[in-house]
């Protein structure tokens, strides 16, 4: 009986006693789905049985208890050296060697995470049966029987077996061409009876035909552009030419796995296939570089979770094969140096600047979908409803990376800028590169309309270096000059500057901290900049100790690193806002709490000051936003525990979280509308535009609506 791909009836499932996702501060154990399961579905990609519950959750947690189709691929066997033991164990040098065992005990221990975060029930039954993606290519198709929403696709190709070794017959090898094919290798007792073996062009289109089967509205993988190691490997530099390059500090199965499904959207999307999408690419191991982004509560449900997959319990599965991967064991949370069950980073943090007024004074957001801007534009101004999505942008010649950010000039034009790939296909060189595009006037329909992408590169020339380029910051300066600011491949920050969004200078380096070669790398990801009242252009930075702070001496100058902030570390991209009071504030998590922290410049050379906010949950970005006028508030909006979006617009000295919205994807936008009122807005997880909108100026948050899918046409 095929597993069925479409569960409209299927409700919100409640977290069971002790196995859900935490409270948040609402009081509330469960996230709000952005509509009917029906209209969402959500598609993991990993390379590894375990790299969904260690780098995705909660997220993945919260998508397989909305009761939307929920599918998670796992490409290789994680076959690794067959032998089902830690390797410091007494059992260990005596076991056989047994590769299809063990890769059948990790299947398990998946499925049996899966079944806990679906049911409560690590021991909840599964059915298995071939699926064809591509023909006569079949792979395990595995649903959970009591929520068959539930699902897991093993295609079961042979793993690296390294961290970073080179070896040819691996992903890596197939899709820098060592090998012509990478065979499979199937779990014992699997349905799959006859090995296959996949070219690159055959394993792209078997994701391309997942894609379609799923038709997601959520896509999730790997990081395909992970920071690279401080020194070159022995390995590495003596392995043959063609697999030669960079080492990296993440598992060279975990980027081949998130390039292939790069490669796999661009050629779906290319095709004008499927329904909006948005994409988020995770840190795999290098999230032990980084400050712990996740608090007790939600880490001990990780706990739990690998618990589940590492076979702790010993329950009896009827597999003779094993029911875990008992070199996780009770030991998940060491692994990675005990950063990778404590922290869930992503390669794009986003920013809150996706919202802003048009000329009229009618608020226009834009996000990227299937690898494209679309733009939504308020009906009236300052009133709404919102409409759209339109496609207002041509072609960046290749598919966009997850976010885009909004810059609105002094004449009220819009600039977007954002960040391509570009894959090596077609002659070209794999690199990436930051682009802007100008608007150019506003249509019959009232929707604005762009001209061409134009290409900024990046600070560093080389294309593999390029990869590494961090998400960008904008900051624009009374005269019109727009800053861009970006991590380069070193981990230093790079400014490049334009009037009036062109006329571009060159990268400029920003100066680090003095004494000692800083630790690698120095800045990983999360950077913003802002331009105060006075024309200085403002940088800050989280590091694995502390935030760094950059402003110019004079107006227009490049920034200079500050005296140390003596702030905590931060367990998210910082967000720079106005201070109300001609400076600036840094917005942030709190390292390992989850709790919010709001931190201003103390006197001169003394310590920033930090006012915390109670804890919302969740992790991410904070988006922060200071409304216009003589005593602007503040204005916060977070991700809380059950992936919906709390808004705080309240100056007191413990200011309250309002009641959550929607369950959404990347971060919120923040803008203020023409009656002078805040308007947060969020891509929810079924793809559509959701936005709030305070009933007065510095009032409470209304209810979340969607925007409507109908032409702006005479309602402007």
């Amino acid at each position: 009986m095929a597993a069925p791909l479409a569960y409209g009836g299927w409700q919100w499932l409640a977290p069971q006693d002790g196995s859900g996702t935490q409270g948040s501060s609402t009081g509330t154990t469960t996230g709000k789905p952005a509509s009917a399961a029906s209209e969402q579905s959500y598609l993991h990609v990993i390379a590894h049985a375990d790299d969904g519950i260690y780098f995705m959750n909660p997220d993945l947690e919260q998508s397989i208890r909305s009761g939307a189709l929920s599918v998670t691929v796992c490409m290789t066997s994680g076959e690794s050296d067959g032998r089902n033991a830690a390797p410091k164990s007494p059992q260990f040098k005596s076991l056989p060697t047994d590769r299809p065992g063990f890769a059948r005990a990790r299947i398990n221990g998946l499925r049996a995470a899966h079944a806990l975060m679906a049911t409560g029930d690590d021991n909840s039954p599964w059915s298995v049966e071939p699926v064809e993606l591509l023909p006569g290519f079949r792979s395990e198709l595995h649903y959970l029987q009591a929520a068959p929403h539930v699902q897991l696709i093993y295609m079961g190709l042979c793993e690296a077996r390294y961290v970073s070794v080179p070896r040819p017959v691996s992903m890596r090898g197939l899709w820098l061409g060592a090998i012509e094919q990478l065979p499979t290798l199937p779990g014992t007792g699997s349905p799959v009876r006859m090995p296959r073996a996949y070219t690159r062009d055959q394993l792209t289109d078997a994701l391309v035909a997942t894609i379609g089967r799923v038709n997601p509205t959520v896509i999730r993988t790997l990081d395909p552009t992970p920071l690279h190691a401080p020194r070159e490997t022995v390995a590495m530099m003596s392995a043959p030419t063609i697999l030669r390059g960079l080492s990296y500090l993440d598992h060279q199965d975990h980027t081949a796995s998130a390039r292939f499904m790069q490669a796999a959207m661009e050629r779906y999307w290319g095709a004008g296939k499927g329904r909006a999408a948005s994409v988020t690419n995770y840190f795999g191991y290098p999230t032990n570089y980084t400050p712990p982004s996740l608090d007790a509560a939600t880490t001990r449900r990780t706990a739990q979770l690998l618990n589940a997959y590492g076979w702790v319990d010993h329950r009896d599965c009827g597999d003779p094969s094993g029911c875990g991967d008992l070199k996780v064991g009770p030991n998940g949370l060491k692994a990675g140096g005990a950063g990778w069950a404590r922290g869930t980073r992503t390669r794009a943090p986003g920013t809150s600047r996706w919202l802003a007024p048009l000329k009229d004074g009618r608020l226009a957001a834009f996000a990227v979908l299937n690898g494209a801007v679309r733009c939504w534009v308020e009906r009236v101004a300052g009133q709404g409803p919102w409409v759209g999505p339109f496609d207002v942008v041509g072609s960046a010649g290749s598919p966009l990376d997850p976010q885009v950010e909004v810059v609105r000039h002094p004449d009220g034009t819009l600039q977007l800028f954002a960040t391509r790939t570009v894959l090596p296909f077609k002659g070209n060189k794999h690199h990436k590169e930051l682009v802007c595009v100008l608007q150019s006037g506003l249509g019959a329909d009232g929707v604005p309309r762009f001209g061409a992408w134009t290409s900024l590169g990046t600070p560093d020339a080389n294309p593999d270096k390029s990869l590494e380029t961090g998400y960008p910051a904008t900051a624009l300066a009374p005269d019109g000059t727009v800053h861009v600011l970006a991590r380069n491949w070193a981990g230093d920050v790079a400014m490049r500057s334009g009037r009036g969004g062109k006329d571009w200078g060159p990268w400029q380096l920003l100066d680090h901290p003095p004494g000692k070669q800083p630790p690698h790398p120095l800045v990983v990801e999360g950077i913003d900049a802002l331009v105060d009242p006075s024309g200085r252009i403002h940088v800050a930075a989280p590091i694995a100790k502390t935030v760094l702070h950059w402003v110019s001496p004079a107006p227009g100058e490049l920034p200079k690193l500050s005296p140390p902030t003596g702030v905590t570390p931060a367990g998210s991209a910082v967000s720079l806002v106005a201070d109300g009071r001609g400076g600036v504030s840094a917005v942030y998590r709190q390292a390992g709490t989850a709790q919010v922290a709001v931190a201003s410049p103390g006197g001169p050379g003394a310590p920033w000051t930090v006012a915390r906010r109670t804890p919302a949950g969740g992790y991410g970005r904070v988006a922060a936003y200071r409304l216009g006028g003589k005593g602007g508030s503040l204005v916060l909006a977070v991700r809380d525990d059950g992936g919906r979006v709390v808004p705080s617009s309240d100056e007191s000295a413990q200011p309250a979280w309002e009641s959550p919205g929607v369950q959404f994807v990347g971060i919120p936008g923040a803008a203020q509308d023409s009656a002078g009122r805040a308007v947060l807005a969020v891509i929810g997880t079924d793809g559509r535009l959701y936005a709030s909108r305070q009933t007065r100026p510095g009032a409470r948050f209304g209810e979340w609506a969607p925007a409507g899918n109908e032409s702006a046409g005479n309602h402007v």
